[in-house]
């Protein structure tokens, strides 16, 4: 892991506190220290950092920074020492440009993944402005005998862990990517016979990262299946333990029966009303259990077109058919009609993409 700590040289408190975080992980991460622009954009260069640690609020360098972080894709972490507090706001109130300042620094806490406070009151105060519910409390070693620097550090570290496990389809490599299709695929299918081209090494697939999706999105069953059927080595992980930031209004995705109500029988009903599902919030699950269905024997593809026609779904199915072969690799002989890739059909992708974005 590689983190990049960008802090105001003026606080001498906060200079101590980087200092010891830097310090006490060096064996478990690479770590470097900025105190402006010039030097935190050299370093970023150079290391590429996972996680920017930001420390403070009130200097718009920061903001630079976070900003500069979030368009070359490293993961915020924010702690803001105090500079939050209500009495800290009010004070600042006195200066010119407040509200234009205090819009910046919520655009900035906003963006973090995770905001570290100092303190219990500190964390009750941050709590009650809304900008961020992604919050946890680690004492600060500079000031207080509560915790060790040891223990800060390793709080600290794990809530860089916690960063780095989240939305972790974002960070998934081309090779991985192309895996997960494969898996998903035989794992709908149960034989590895229906995919072509089956060329997975496994010693190169980001496990971890694929298993926690996964998980997430809630297709750990299909994903295991398939990686049973096609005897990949995977390691030994216990994803449902290890801890994540979801965006805000995040829900674990439900079977598709759960919210569209139980199959009666009419094949046709049953997948107009999985599509239009769908077309509210598309989920991979979702996406992965109309593939199921439209391999079913008694599909009326004539008859369903009719209904999606009749409910204006039908081009918004002909996007999905497009996106369903991208994301479970169904055969175009079982597409009820031909697939569309058009500006919207990127739209779905985006929304399969962002769905566990923060």
């Amino acid at each position: 892991m590689k983190v990049l700590h960008v802090y105001p040289k003026s606080d001498s408190l906060i200079e101590r506190h980087v200092t010891l975080l830097a310090e006490g992980m060096r064996q478990s991460a690479e770590v470097k220290v900025a105190d402006n622009v010039v030097t935190f954009k050299k370093f970023f260069r150079e290391m590429e950092p996972d996680i920017v640690h930001c420390h403070g609020c009130w200097q718009f360098f920061l903001a630079r920074a976070v900003s500069y972080a979030i368009r070359h894709q490293a993961r915020v972490v924010l702690t803001p020492h105090g500079q939050l507090e209500p009495w800290v706001i009010k004070r600042q109130s006195v200066q010119e440009n407040i509200s234009k300042t205090l819009l910046w620094q919520r655009r900035t806490v906003e963006h973090a993944y995770a905001v570290i406070l100092l303190g219990k009151f500190e964390h009750e105060n941050f709590r009650k402005l809304g900008w961020n519910q992604r919050t946890e409390q680690i004492h600060n070693a500079v000031i207080t005998n509560a915790i060790t620097q040891a223990e800060m550090c390793t709080q600290t570290f794990a809530v860089y862990q916690k960063v780095m496990d989240s939305n972790t389809l974002e960070q998934m490599d081309e090779e991985s990517l192309r895996a997960l299709t494969i898996i998903i695929k035989v794992g709908i299918m149960g034989d590895r016979r229906w995919v072509k081209d089956i060329n997975i090494d496994d010693a190169h697939i980001d496990w971890r990262r694929l298993l926690i999706y996964a998980e997430h999105e809630h297709i750990s069953n299909y994903v295991d299946y398939g990686i049973s059927i096609l005897g990949l080595s995977t390691p030994s992980i216990d994803v449902s333990r290890i801890a994540a930031y979801f965006p805000d209004h995040y829900e674990r995705p439900k079977p598709i029966k759960e919210v569209v109500g139980d199959y009666d029988g009419n094949e046709t009903d049953y997948l107009v009303r999985i599509i239009r599902q769908i077309n509210k919030q598309p989920l991979l699950l979702h996406l992965i259990e109309l593939t199921r269905e439209l391999y079913r024997d008694n599909v009326n593809d004539e008859l369903l077109t009719e209904k999606l026609e009749d409910k204006k779904l039908l081009a918004y199915a002909a996007r999905l058919m497009q996106v369903l072969s991208e994301q479970t690799l169904i055969d175009e002989g079982y597409m009820p009609l031909a697939p569309k890739d058009d500006r919207q059909t990127e739209h779905i992708r985006r929304m399969l993409t962002n769905h566990l974005k923060i």
